[in-house]
């Protein structure tokens, strides 16, 4: 245990990061999520063309 008249050495080289500063932390979740749903998007239109493609209008 410390008796209190222990000399700490403090180093003053130390500089804090401001928050304004730093980088904006991407959310991964959010981006991957909008991917999926761009894709789902592509695929569902595709399907859908390809539908109305096969489509028969001689009924």
């Amino acid at each position: 245990m410390s008796t209190g008249k222990e000399q700490l050495d403090v180093e003053d080289d130390f500089i804090a990061v401001e928050t304004e500063d730093a980088e904006p932390v991407v959310e991964v979740p959010k981006t991957n999520l909008s991917k999926r749903r761009t894709i789902d998007n592509l695929l569902e239109d595709r399907r859908l063309q390809k539908q109305l493609a096969e489509y028969d209008f001689d009924l």
